[in-house]
């Protein structure tokens, strides 16, 4: 007698693994996103939207690997800024209201408020070390806070705008300021005191960023134009250059000659300083203006944030090996703004292919050009 015919159970069906990407997807908040912060030691981002919740995230090069650690709607108006403790332990954030928030980043939980901060809503954030962070408002009072002692050791007014952004050189000595009213001010933190305000520039002075090993000073302007200071020369510009774009809104050094700009039009842009030259487009927020970018610290990413809700990853390894020539002895001929970047909406060359841009020319009477990377 035969045996018996056994049932054949169908094979399993096994998920797929997730496919890798060359830079993380795409985060979608529920509201703008103001700014964006990368965690100093973890593959972790904040971000902060105008109804004034803040998230933090991980993010990863898989398919769906981005998750959502806790959300944190402690703000009552607008966070205009998020950064991290130095240790990324804590998150600082400041909001139109006025408020300082400091949150656990394991849990989300408010560890310290100030709750009436400064008497105009807060606009800027810079934590300077361990102990020490700054904050900046709408009506241009600067203040340095000491946590150890729980209040600000340090309030001054010298700018008549707002504060647009802040920048401290490596001793920790001198903070620098951005300012709605066209200038960049100096202060010392150790002595606690001002030190002066550069000449007025046409426009609102948006970002700053230090370059070339701290030897020079970047400002970007809501008239397009980056100026240039040297260091212990902050009085007046040393060199400016033209983007041909619409406001520089922000900016993030990526190396010591090169720097990310995010500007209204929504597209970043890579520019090499000393010689002046646009290198190329990094990516874009099609049409809505870019309000903060971070640089990665533990790989080759660069986040942006934007009026779309969305933050976006871009992979900038390439800028890393990008050596810039004396302007004055190769010249791009092409005015089209090449693309660093195959991702969004297309591959290689065709992705900024209706953007045209020349690189604004040095003046004969300014150092543009001159100027190596070895100074």
């Amino acid at each position: 007698m035969a045996a018996p015919e056994q049932n054949k159970t169908p094979l399993e069906e096994t998920e797929p693994e997730p496919r890798p990407r060359d830079t993380p997807e795409d985060i979608s908040l529920e509201a703008a996103a103001n700014t964006v912060a990368f965690h100093p030691c973890r593959d972790v981002l904040a971000a902060g939207d105008v109804d004034g919740d803040v998230y933090l995230y991980s993010y990863s090069c898989l398919e769906g690997g981005n998750k959502e650690l806790w959300s944190s709607g402690h703000h009552l108006k607008s966070c205009r800024e998020v950064s991290f403790s130095h240790d990324g332990q804590k998150l600082f954030t400041v909001s139109k209201d006025k408020s300082i928030h400091i949150l656990s980043v394991e849990e989300g939980r408010l560890v310290t408020r100030f709750s009436k901060a400064h008497n105009s809503a807060l606009n800027s954030l810079l934590v300077i070390d361990e102990h020490l962070f700054a904050t900046g408002d709408d009506r241009g009072e600067l203040k340095v806070w000491d946590l150890r002692k729980g209040t600000s050791i340090m309030e001054m007014k010298q700018h008549e705008e707002y504060i647009s952004d802040m920048a401290v050189d490596g001793n920790k000595k001198l903070l620098l300021t951005t300012s709605g009213d066209g200038t960049m001010g100096v202060f010392n933190i150790r002595r606690r005191r001002f030190e002066l305000l550069s000449e007025p520039q046409n426009g609102d002075l948006s970002a700053i960023a230090l370059m070339k090993r701290g030897k020079k000073v970047a400002c970007g302007s809501s008239e397009g134009t980056i100026y240039l200071f040297n260091w212990d020369g902050f009085g007046a510009t040393s060199d400016r250059f033209a983007l041909k774009a619409e406001s520089i809104d922000c900016m993030v050094p990526v190396t010591e000659s090169i720097v990310c700009t995010g500007c209204t039009d929504g597209v970043i842009r890579a520019v090499n300083i000393l010689p002046n030259r646009v290198i190329g487009s990094v990516g874009q927020h099609v049409g809505e203006p870019i309000e903060q970018l971070a640089k990665c610290h533990t790989g080759p990413f660069l986040a942006s944030c934007a009026h779309d809700q969305k933050v976006k990853f871009w992979d900038i390894s390439s800028l890393n090996s990008v050596i810039v020539d004396d302007y004055r002895k190769k010249k791009k001929k092409s005015g089209q703004l090449k693309s660093l970047s195959h991702k969004a909406f297309g591959t290689g060359e065709d992705f900024f292919a209706g953007l045209r841009e020349e690189a604004a020319e040095p003046k004969d009477e300014d150092s543009s050009g001159t100027e190596t990377d070895s100074d």
